[in-house]
């Protein structure tokens, strides 16, 4: 896939709205949530000015255990700061200025992640960036949805993890939100291929606690929050 393409792939689509539960869940990036998220993570790198394609592995993630009645978890990470007009992306003769509208682009969403576990390592689901992404299917640590590519490239399911790729030229750093869920069910009424939008119209009723934590990252030395 074209660095280009990717660029413009991780600016569409917003699914769906914050939860309003407290947030009760200790959500963890590896060992700590403080700073930028690791370049591994990353679809895209610094590179000469611009962008060169990154590891791409999904970062690892631990949290604490839900209340009494929780039967599984799910978890989604997003981006809130994509630019919205995407006329902009990664263009030599422009800027992106920080103060510009933004809207939100989901990079991973598992569902039907099993009570017993609450640790993912990382590369657990996506290392590199295969043509279409993973297949949707359930696996071990949790059933696969969609991120946001899907919606509009059709090269394949698109499932998995998709990491961070701010536009080259733009001025704000951007932040990578998880949240974790709490679920008093153990499987949730999902299609086939489900998106962050399926996902909390689905659990709307059986989120017995969440919470959340965020990373930063940017490819612009002259980028600031």
């Amino acid at each position: 896939m074209h660095i280009r393409t990717i660029f413009t792939a991780i600016s569409l689509l917003a699914f769906g709205a914050a939860d309003s539960r407290a947030a009760d869940i200790s959500v963890t990036f590896g060992k700590s949530n403080e700073g930028s998220l690791p370049t591994a993570n990353a679809s895209c790198v610094a590179a000469d000015g611009k962008a060169a394609a990154g590891k791409n592995r999904s970062p690892a993630l631990s949290w604490s255990k839900g209340p009494a009645g929780t039967r599984s978890y799910a978890l989604a990470m997003t981006d809130p700061d994509v630019p919205a007009d995407l006329s902009l992306l990664n263009r030599d003769d422009t800027e992106i200025a920080r103060d510009l509208p933004r809207m939100e682009f989901t990079h991973w969403i598992l569902a039907d992640i099993p009570a017993s576990v609450t640790r993912l390592a990382e590369g657990a689901d996506g290392d590199g960036m295969p043509q279409g992404g993973l297949p949707l299917e359930r696996t071990e640590h949790g059933r696969r949805g969609q991120n946001g590519f899907a919606a509009f490239l059709k090269d394949g399911p698109h499932g998995g993890y998709m990491g961070a790729c701010p536009p080259w030229n733009d001025l704000r750093i951007h932040r990578y939100r998880v949240t974790v869920y709490a679920l008093d069910t153990d499987r949730l009424t999902l299609p086939d291929a489900f998106t962050r939008a399926d996902f909390l119209a689905a659990a709307k009723d059986h989120i017995v606690s969440s919470g959340a934590a965020e990373l930063t990252y940017t490819i612009n030395a002259k980028a600031t929050k």
